[in-house]
């Protein structure tokens, strides 16, 4: 990919939810909700405090996280979609 976003931004891809319940039923398409866990695929330099000195990322390229419902921005990127949020949106990293 040949993106990379600004200043505290950072590049994640949905990670798809189970397409079955526990119990063996099939979820259509349309029941499923959209997943608040993804990996992250690119990261920004880091905003800048009131000195001028970056803040380094919390978040690196392949960590798997936690965001909100509606955190982000979609767009299509190479034919895949991927949302565009700040770090601030992401509740968490998934060990």
């Amino acid at each position: 990919m040949a993106f990379t976003p600004l200043h505290d931004r950072v590049v994640v891809r949905r990670v798809e939810g189970e397409e079955k319940t526990a119990g063996g039923l099939i979820i259509p398409d349309s029941a499923k909700e959209k997943p608040a866990e993804g990996e992250v695929i690119a990261v920004g330099a880091g905003a800048r405090d009131d000195d001028g000195d970056r803040i380094s990322m919390d978040v690196k390229a392949g960590d798997r996280v936690l965001f909100g419902k509606w955190s982000g921005t979609e767009i299509t990127l190479d034919g895949e979609e991927l949302l565009i949020m700040k770090e601030s949106d992401i509740m968490g990293i998934i060990a």
